[in-house]
């Protein structure tokens, strides 16, 4: 589906896609006007406050990260054919909001602007018809789209393996209640048999009892020897 590039009120707008890239049969693009105000990217963390009576302030524990939210602004048209908007573009769009029979939830979708690029699922979109024929045909529309990011569990996986035994990166972590230098050492690193690193870099003597919200330094691992 293409467009042509129009002038609204003085300001051109450059065409973007929107595209299905999973189910993989049913790959499909559209093209959409577009010449931001704002690109609007969000992203929230998850931290849990290690409760120690008598601080003022608890010390932090992450938890997890959250997906990536991109908000924007599309403009469809189709003034230059006098066809209907909603027809041509507008359902279509809306499709995307509908659970897929394969997949049991939205397709996901990629949105590409210039070197842009954003992988994910709509979770929100409105529509404000701005531009009608005589006959009450909508010939433009402003659509408002919110999309949440979209990786594959294997993905995130490995980069948090990666993240979390690379040697260059020396951590902090907070002990929560029940936890051992072996069992952090095996949460952090995914091998328990570090736990003397940790200990030697925090000056512990008993591996088996640290105190709930003591903040450790978990050192970078050494590289293998050749």
């Amino acid at each position: 589906m293409s467009s042509l590039p129009i002038n609204f009120m003085g300001r051109q707008y450059a065409e973007a896609e929107l595209n299905i890239v999973e189910p993989a049969e049913q790959k499909a693009s559209m093209k959409l006007h577009y010449n931001p105000k704002e690109y609007k990217l969000k992203k929230d963390n998850t931290f849990f406050e290690v409760p120690i009576p008598g601080l003022e302030s608890p010390p932090l524990q992450y938890v997890r990260g959250g997906a990536r939210t991109l908000t924007m602004e599309l403009l469809a048209d189709t003034s230059d054919t006098l066809k209907s908007v909603r027809e041509m573009y507008v359902s279509k769009v809306e499709k995307l909001m509908d659970k897929n029979y394969k997949l049991h939830a939205p397709p996901i979708v990629e949105f590409v602007w210039a070197d842009q690029s954003f992988r994910g699922v709509l979770t929100s979109l409105e529509v404000l018809y701005v531009l009608f024929h005589s006959d009450g045909t909508p010939l433009r529309a402003q659509l408002t789209v919110a999309m949440k990011e979209y990786r594959t569990v294997e993905i995130q996986l490995k980069e948090a393996e990666n993240q979390q035994t690379s040697p260059d990166v020396e951590k902090r972590y907070v002990v929560r209640a029940g936890e051992t230098l072996s069992s952090i050492s095996a949460a952090v690193f995914r091998d328990p048999a570090h736990w003397r690193e940790i200990a030697f870099a925090n000056d512990i003597t008993d591996p088996r009892r640290v105190a709930p919200g003591t903040v450790l330094t978990v050192p970078r691992l050494e590289a293998p020897r050749a």
